[in-house]
């Protein structure tokens, strides 16, 4: 689907605050609201808005830790990529996960409360997933850019 003008302001705002009402949208777009919400669940059944949702302050809720985890496999088998994959999905302290090109084969991020929580998360589920060859943590000192909205 090839995104138009009113289509990429319309992601906009609703990256920005997707309470919006559809008046308010149609208002700022520059359409009635019937069009405005066609478009809108148009975009959404062709799978470019993926969900809605709210994000949280991760030091607020008692969550400030964040740590980069490098991951290197002893084999790149689809077998032993689709077993990783499964078991990192299932784990609630990853928040991020991303096949790599390069010298590591994923880079999680894992946000946790505490060291401790990190050592917990690190030997109940990470050293016990069959196939890791090597574990390669970073913890992040500051946050100094976070964003969720893609720059359409």
């Amino acid at each position: 689907m090839e995104l138009d003008a009113i289509d990429r302001k319309i992601l906009s705002l609703l990256q920005q605050d997707s309470r919006l009402t559809m008046q308010e949208i149609s208002e700022k777009v520059g359409l009635s609201p019937s069009p405005c919400h066609r478009r809108i669940k148009l975009l959404e059944e062709r799978g470019i808005i993926t969900r809605y949702g709210v994000t949280l302050d991760q030091k607020a809720v008692g969550l400030p830790v964040s740590v980069f985890v490098s991951i290197k496999l002893a084999r790149q088998r689809e077998e032993d990529l689709e077993r990783f994959n499964k078991a990192v999905a299932q784990w609630s302290e990853v928040l991020e996960c991303y096949l790599m090109t390069g010298h590591r084969d994923y880079l999680l991020r894992v946000v946790v409360s505490d060291l401790s929580a990190y050592e917990r998360f690190i030997k109940q589920k990470l050293t016990r997933l069959e196939g890791i060859s090597s574990i390669e943590s970073s913890f992040a000192l500051d946050q100094v850019k976070y964003a969720t909205a893609l720059p359409l």
